[in-house]
């Protein structure tokens, strides 16, 4: 998924400071990465090319959160399905990066670059930005990156990310003015963000995407820095990945505008994990299908605590463990009139053959702590060939981290709130938000 909102004119005249604003509330569009307003859209692949090539995604981003021992940001670089735009600087200059959920810091490449992966747009200069300063490593500003942080030897502080996939990010630690177009047409700055500017970076990064914008939970991410102006609020509403037009856009909100309240909106409580503390860890306590509940097993989860799965609006398809999957999956089979097919892309195991979208699904319910969720058909099952579609659930084994998928989030207004320590969720029609 991709969230991307244009700036292509920043008037500093009509940008609005949100220094001292508490709770100011703004709206930025969302574009999925596969969408035709990216420029990562691929003209010569087909719709099940883009959806065979998102599960492909997921899971190998899954398998990096997995392996890496990176506890600040474990996660698949190039996973990210939506992408962000935003300008840097004074004057501002627009970059695109990956917005994701499950990481930090807000870096982009910068010049000079010693070691840079291949990069379409221009690269940011920090020489040519009045507001720009590097972070000393007296500074406790020095310590948002995490164990990665290290001193130069003229004593500013340095960053290391390095990612699941063995990919990795090494630059300054800086402060600078960063601004967001809204969509009311009224840019919003916030001066003084931590950002990391990268000049050693490489890996599988794609060469339409200057880097990675954080919305976990840690200091250095663009929610938690906001957070004296937002409240440490921001939503989303994903369409469903079936739409094969993909010339919509969604929104993803801060502050005020963040609220997820009334008809059916519940919340859940946000768990933090020793060692993932950019994660926004929950506690799923069960699956129902019609009338057969199915608890989340006893396993001992690598988030610690309460909490057993992540949600992460980067990953497509949702991991349960492989004896919830299994019982899931069997009675998603037994309660849908239609025959079992194979998987054409290989990646699912409960697929079924149908060439009509208007098939017959049980009633699904997930049962998070404090929060009922009923699904819809298209939080369930994806379409992956004219006449094939495959439950999107897949199994890990027990010593795994779980994930709770942007599939199953989509339809779905999805509220943060890291100052309460609660994620919501409200039925929506995204398409017309």
């Amino acid at each position: 998924m991709a969230p991307i909102f244009s700036i292509l004119f920043l008037i500093s005249t009509a940008v609005f400071s949100a220094t001292t604003a508490r709770d100011y509330g703004f709206t930025v569009e969302l574009i999925h990465r596969d969408s035709t307003k990216s420029p990562m859209y691929n003209s010569s692949e087909t719709h099940y090319d883009r959806i065979a090539n998102a599960l492909r995604r997921s899971i190998n981003r899954n398998k990096a959160v997995l392996t890496s021992d990176t506890a600040e940001a474990p996660i698949y670089n190039n996973g990210g399905e939506y992408l962000v735009e935003i300008s840097i600087g004074t004057p501002p200059f627009s970059i695109l990066a990956v917005a994701d959920t499950g990481s930090d810091v807000i870096w982009t490449q910068c010049e000079p670059c010693s070691n840079c992966y291949q990069q379409s747009a221009p690269m940011f200069d920090p020489s040519k930005s009045a507001t720009y300063k590097n972070v000393p490593c007296s500074s406790p500003v020095c310590s948002y990156s995490g164990d990665g942080s290290s001193c130069s030897d003229d004593s500013e502080c340095l960053y290391s990310i390095a990612y699941g996939d063995k990919s990795h990010s090494d630059g300054n630690l800086a402060v600078d003015t960063v601004t967001m177009q809204s969509t009311s047409g009224r840019p919003v700055a916030f001066p003084r963000t931590v950002i990391g500017c990268g000049h050693d970076n490489a890996g599988t990064f794609n060469a339409n995407v200057s880097g990675i914008v954080g919305l976990g939970r840690g200091p250095a991410s663009l929610v938690t820095q906001l957070g004296p102006a937002t409240g440490g609020k921001f939503s989303y509403c994903l369409m469903p990945i079936g739409n094969a037009s993909m010339e919509d856009s969604t929104k993803l909100n801060f502050g005020s505008n963040a609220d997820v309240s009334g008809s059916g909106a519940v919340s859940t409580p946000i768990y933090t994990s020793d060692q993932y503390k950019t994660f926004y860890s929950l506690k799923l306590e069960a699956v129902s299908v019609g009338d057969n509940k199915f608890d989340f097993p006893e396993v001992s989860s690598k988030l610690g605590g309460e909490a057993n799965i992540i949600i992460d609006s980067g990953t497509t398809l949702t991991y349960l463990p492989s004896d919830l999957m299994s019982n899931f999956g069997s009675a998603i089979a037994d309660s849908i009139n239609l025959p079992r097919a194979e998987d054409p892309s290989q990646f699912l195991d409960y697929c079924f053959s149908t060439t009509t979208d208007d098939y017959e699904v049980p009633s699904v319910t997930m049962h998070f702590e404090g929060a009922d969720v009923p699904l819809q058909r298209e939080n369930m099952f994806i379409r992956l060939s004219e006449d094939t579609i495959c439950l999107a659930f897949g199994a890990f084994s027990d010593d795994n981290i779980f994930i709770y998928g942007n599939i199953a989030q989509s339809n779905f207004l999805v509220g943060y709130d890291i100052k309460n320590l609660a994620v919501s969720f409200q039925p929506a029609d995204c398409n017309a938000m």
